[in-house]
């Protein structure tokens, strides 16, 4: 990859668009992970307004403090950069106070998660119509396209996707030339929904480079009597979660009415 050409590709696609939609500029929530660390910098060097949103629910520590250190750092570097926090957990307590918990626990927690993720994405949706913004998603290619690891109206819920078409490893190659710190470097990656350190490894079941081989060798027509072992464990984790998330990646279904009847 030609990663310094790659990033003027992204930071003028970014300005083009956002000069043809005339807004100001982006709204991005920062997680303190790679993804949303390298979105707002790619969104910060187009020279028009980035708001930084911090957004936590009952966040682990580690998450608080490195994407507070990225925001820093952005906030040095580019005078374009604004950061706002917005914290979110008295609205998520309050939410839960009026629905039933009751159910199966790991349905509970998995749809309380999306819960959090769906406040965020209102949460940048109100910053980005007060100050005329758009919101800046930070899927990339291997979550977006691949094994669809996002909420459906919440992180997938945005205006434009600067980095879906890299995937996780172009993803931080580009971290690297950013500049972006070194705690976020090297952090596991973590969609920080529950509230805890667990890691997208954790949920998944495999690791991003696994799952990019998973997808290169979808795209290729590999079959799972071609694999045997980890690798044959692997492409059928990559493919129950590109099976069972198309809903999320396709288009959303219309129904057509026959014209006959119209």
């Amino acid at each position: 990859m030609q990663t310094e050409k790659v990033v003027k590709h992204i930071v003028n696609w970014l300005k083009d668009y956002a000069t043809n939609a005339k807004v100001n500029g982006f709204v991005v929530g920062v997680s303190g992970g790679i993804d949303s660390a390298v979105t707002s910098t790619l969104c910060a060097q187009t020279g028009l307004k980035v708001l930084c949103v911090e957004m936590p629910i009952h966040q682990a520590a580690s998450h608080v403090s490195r994407a507070q250190e990225h925001i820093a750092q952005l906030q040095k570097r580019f005078p374009n950069v604004e950061a706002i926090k917005t914290d979110l957990t008295p609205v998520f307590e309050e939410f839960k106070t009026e629905i039933s918990l009751d159910g199966n626990q790991a349905t509970v927690d998995m749809a309380l998660a999306n819960t959090r993720a769906r406040l965020r994405m209102t949460t940048l949706y109100y910053h980005a119509g007060l100050l005329g913004l758009l919101v800046a998603g930070t899927g990339n290619k291997v979550e977006d396209f691949g094994v669809g690891f996002y909420t459906k109206y919440g992180d997938g819920g945005v205006d434009l996707s600067p980095i879906a078409d890299l995937l996780k490893s172009e993803v931080y190659k580009i971290g690297g030339f950013l500049k972006v710190p070194d705690s976020i470097m090297n952090a596991a990656p973590s969609d920080g929904l529950f509230g805890d350190t667990r890691s997208d490894e954790d949920q998944i079941g495999a690791s991003y480079p696994e799952l990019e081989w998973a997808m290169q060798m979808k795209d290729e027509g590999k079959t799972e009597s071609d694999l045997s072992g980890r690798e044959l464990e692997v492409f059928k984790i990559f493919k129950r979660y590109n099976t069972n998330n198309l809903h999320k990646m396709n288009p959303i279904p219309v129904c057509d009415i026959p014209k006959d009847l119209l």
